[in-house]
C-alpha cells in the first residue's frame, strides 16, 4: 500500500520531496521562509562493490561519501534521490530531526533543510540496519575545523602476524619476561579515540611462548604517568591469583614472580586489579601459549586475534574522545566490540594476509571481559579445533563456528584453497555493526574446481 502511493506521488509530481526542516541545538526553521546558502544533493548506489552516498553536480559529482562543507548558521539543503531501488534514507549523527525521509524506490526523493551553529564535524549516514557498515557514512563540517587530529593518534593494535614463532622440540629453559602497563590515548574508531589500558602500549598484549616445562621469571612494570595501579593474572600459572596476588603495581614501580609452565595450552592473561572488569574491558589482556612437549605441527602461517568489547558514554561511532561508562560495564550493555582493540583493527589496519595453497593456524582469545564469541570464519570451515586452547586432546574437525569463553581461547587450523576476502565474525553477528569484523586476504590463482564465481545462471559458463 506504501509503494503504490509513493508511486502515485512520483507519477503526480515527478518528484517526491518529503523532508524535514530542523536546526542544531533546537531552532526549527519554518518551511516557507528560508533560502539555502548550501545545497548539495546525493544519489545512493554501489561503489568499489560496497554502498555508497554518490555526489551529483558540482565539486561532489561523481564523489563516493563526499564531503560537505558549510558555514556556521548556514541553511543547508540536502537532496537523497534513491538511485538504486533499495530502501535508504539520509541522517546526521547527533543532531536530532536532521535527517530525510525514507526512499523506497528508485527516482523517489527527500529533503532536508537545517542550519548548525556550532563549529565542527558531523558525521551522515543512513540509518537502515547494516548499510553504514556496508559504507554509507561521510562527513558534513561546519566552518574551520581543525586538520584531524587522527592521524596523530596512536594506534593501539597489534598487528596479528606479530608473535613470537614455533619452539618446537627442545629441553626445558628459563625465559626473563617483562610486561608494562601503559595508558594510551588512541584511535577506537574513525573520529573516535579513548584512553585504553595496556599491556606494552598495544592491544592485545604481547604473544608470549614458552613450553611446558620451561621456568618463567616475569617482570611487571607499570608506568610513571599510569593513574591506576595495574598487576597481572596468568591463567597458564600454578599459584595464587595467577600472579595477580604479588603484581599489583603503583605508578613507577615494578614487581616480580616466577613460575614453571606446568600445562600445556593457550592461556589468557590480564589484569587483575579492582575493578577487575574494567581494566580488562579498557585493554588489559593477551594470550600465552605453552607448547606441549613435542611442539606443535608446522603451518604456514600463524595469527593473533582478540576479542573485546567496550562500554563508553557516547553512543557507537559518536565522534570525539569517549569516556568509559561504569554504569554501561555494570548492564553489559558495550556500545563496541572489536578484535585487536579497535574498530577497522584487522580491516583497516592489519587484515590477515596469507596465498591459496598455505595452511593457515589463528590463536584465538576472548578478553572480554562478559561476552562469549561464536568465532566464525565466512567462507571457511576449521580442519582442526584444539577446543578450549586444550592442545593435548584430540581436535575436533570440519567445524563451522566455534565457541569461546570469556577468558577463554582456542586454536584453529585451515587451508586456504580459493583467493578472495575471508571475514572474521563473532557468529552473533549484531556484534558486526559494532565494529566486530576482520579480514583475512588470500591471494593466488582461481580455483574453479573448488569454488567458480563466474556462472551463468541456469548453469552455463
Amino acid at each position: 500500500m506504501r509503494k503504490s502511493l509513493i508511486a502515485a506521488t512520483l507519477a503526480f509530481a515527478g518528484l517526491l520531496v518529503a523532508g524535514s526542516l530542523a536546526l542544531a541545538q533546537g531552532r526549527a526553521l519554518p518551511p516557507a521562509d528560508y533560502t539555502p546558502d548550501v545545497s548539495y544533493r546525493l544519489t545512493t548506489g554501489l561503489a568499489d562493490g560496497k554502498m555508497a552516498f554518490i555526489g551529483v553536480g558540482g565539486e561532489i559529482d561523481g564523489v563516493v561519501n563526499p564531503r560537505l562543507v558549510a558555514e556556521p548558521g548556514d541553511v543547508v539543503q540536502l537532496t537523497l534521490v534513491n538511485g538504486d531501488g533499495v530502501q535508504h534514507d539520509w541522517a546526521l549523527e547527533g543532531v536530532d530531526g536532521v535527517a530525510t525521509d525514507m526512499v523506497f524506490e528508485e527516482g523517489a526523493s527527500s529533503v532536508t533543510v537545517f542550519r548548525i551553529d556550532e563549529p565542527g564535524q558531523y558525521s551522515y549516514y543512513c540509518t537502515v540496519p547494516g548499510h553504514r557498515q556496508a559504507g554509507m557514512e561521510g562527513l558534513l563540517e561546519i566552518g574551520e575545523v581543525a586538520e584531524s587530529d587522527e592521524e596523530a593518534l596512536a594506534s593501539i593494535v597489534r598487528d596479528p602476524a606479530d608473535l613470537p614463532g614455533p619452539i618446537g622440540d627442545r629441553e626445558p629453559v628459563t625465559h626473563d619476561l617483562a610486561l608494562v602497563t601503559e595508558e594510551v590515548e588512541a584511535r577506537l574508531a574513525d573520529g573516535t579515540s579513548y584512553r585504553f589500558w595496556t599491556f606494552d602500549g598495544q592491544i592485545p598484549g604481547p604473544f608470549l611462548r614458552v613450553k611446558v616445562g620451561d621456568t618463567v621469571n616475569m617482570t611487571l612494570e607499570n608506568a610513571d604517568d599510569s593513574t591506576m595501579i595495574h598487576s597481572v593474572d596468568f591463567h597458564a600459572v600454578t599459584g595464587p591469583g595467577g600472579g595477580a596476588a604479588v603484581t599489583q603495581t603503583r605508578p613507577g614501580d615494578a614487581t616480580a614472580f616466577t613460575f614453571k609452565a606446568l600445562n600445556p595450552g593457550l592461556y589468557v592473561y590480564h589484569c587483575a586489579t579492582p575493578m577487575v572488569a574494567h581494566h580488562i574491558t579498557n585493554g588489559m589482556y593477551g594470550l600465552i601459549l605453552v607448547e606441549p612437549e613435542e611442539g606443535l605441527a608446522e603451518v604456514d602461517r600463524e595469527f593473533y586475534v582478540m576479542q573485546g568489547e567496550l562500554y563508553t558514554e557516547g553512543a557507537f561511532g559518536q565522534r570525539g574522545d569517549q569516556e568509559f561508562s561504569v554504569d554501561k560495564l555494570l548492564d553489559e550493555d558495550p556500545e563496541y566490540f572489536t578484535f585487536n582493540g579497535a574498530v577497522g583493527a584487522l580491516t583497516d589496519e592489519h587484515p590477515l594476509q596469507a596465498n591459496v595453497g598455505e595452511t593457515v593456524r589463528i590463536f584465538f582469545g576472548v578478553g572480554g571481559p562478559n561476552f562469549t564469541s561464536s568465532f566464525h570464519v565466512i567462507g571457511e570451515i576449521f580442519d582442526r579445533v584444539h577446543d578450549q586452547g586444550s592442545l593435548t586432546s584430540p581436535p575436533l574437525t570440519d567445524v563451522q563456528t566455534t565457541t569461546v569463553a570469556p577468558g577463554g581461547a582456542t586454536m584453529v587450523e585451515f587451508g586456504l584453497e580459493v583467493p578472495g576476502d575471508y571475514i572474521l565474525v563473532d557468529h552473533a553477528l549484531s556484534r558486526a555493526e559494532r565494529g566486530l569484523v576482520g579480514f583475512l586476504q588470500a591471494a593466488g590463482d582461481d580455483n574453479p574446481e573448488v569454488f567458480d564465481g563466474n556462472v551463468t545462471p541456469g548453469g552455463g559458463h
